[in-house]
């Protein structure tokens, strides 16, 4: 959390998915009670296998997935109105990762219309103009994992590569200048398919997730040295295609989802900063559903 920060943390939300159709509802945890309501605003149209990033205390963005053909949905803050930008995306357009330099940017890394990408797009703040970065990612990939320290970088951690390859490789964007380099730590197996999310100025995190199975552990890169741990707390269950945010400074939650049968799950856990201890929510989505998006309203950093 920055130094002198006065903030107040608001929301979680978690937008689109898959509950045995296409999803276009946006689901609210309110911090700090973790109460869920259902917004009246919805995606523009239903979609899965998106992304989300905010420009914490102004707005939060639902950015492509398979239905949303390279649109970008953004989400007013507070009033949680929503609107499409203007700009859309014209590689991995669903499949990606997304990060954001709150204030400043957001980032959407990798994914797939077809064929994977290593393109970086950013979304330039208050504008919403888009461009793409001369960096690119490592490698072409899908499925990845995204999160940010927010003024300093964002990260971009494992992914799917190409039939059978997952990978553990942490590429990291440092800002302003967006420059790529890779991270020495690396995920402790190589996977696809995880929830991320960040205690913004002391450690990203990167849960479950497949790689030749199920997983329910978390991976904590600590800021700014970046070094790896790997969280004596796991999920409840191993699961996979679900998503996260965080209340900066409080805690991170994990959302949705395929459990090990294959069956979409509607519950959400809380991972509780700094101890890094587990809880389930009495909370839940308000369908089980999987490949779905989230971003969290932490108020204006």
């Amino acid at each position: 959390m920055p130094t002198g920060d006065t903030r107040s943390s608001v929301a979680g939300y978690f937008g689109g998915g898959d509950d045995g159709a296409s999803v276009s509802g946006i689901d609210k945890i309110a911090f700090p009670l973790d109460t869920k309501t259902t917004l009246s605003a919805t995606l523009s149209n239903a979609t899965y296998l998106g992304t989300g990033f905010a420009n914490s205390g102004t707005a939060g963005y639902f950015v492509g997935g398979i239905g949303q053909s390279g649109a970008i949905d953004k989400i007013a803050l507070p009033a949680d109105t929503r609107t499409t930008l203007a700009a859309t995306l014209t590689t991995g357009t669903s499949r990606q990762a997304g990060a954001a330099n709150s204030g400043v940017a957001g980032y959407i890394a990798g994914g797939t219309n077809g064929t994977a990408t290593s393109d970086i797009i950013k979304i330039t703040f208050p504008a919403d103009t888009k461009t793409t970065l001369s960096a690119t990612l490592t490698s072409a990939l899908q499925t990845q994992a995204g999160f940010a320290n927010s003024g300093v970088a964002g990260y971009f951690a494992g992914g799917y590569f190409g039939v059978p390859e997952n990978v553990s490789g942490i590429d990291k964007i440092t800002f302003p200048a967006d420059t790529k380099t890779v991270l020495s730590a690396t995920l402790s197996t190589a996977r696809r398919e995880m929830a991320s999310m960040a205690d913004s100025g002391v450690a990203g995190y990167v849960a479950d997730g497949f790689d030749t199975g199920y997983i329910s552990g978390i991976d904590k890169i600590t800021f700014p040295a970046d070094t790896k741990t790997t969280l004596v707390a796991t999920l409840s269950f191993s699961r996979r295609l679900n998503s996260g945010m965080a209340d900066t400074g409080v805690a991170g939650y994990v959302g949705g989802g395929l459990n090990s049968a294959g069956a979409s799950v509607s519950g959400i856990e809380k991972i509780a900063f700094p101890a890094d201890t587990i809880t389930t929510l009495s909370a839940v989505l308000t369908t089980a559903r999987a490949y779905n998006a989230a971003f969290a309203d932490c108020g204006q950093f």
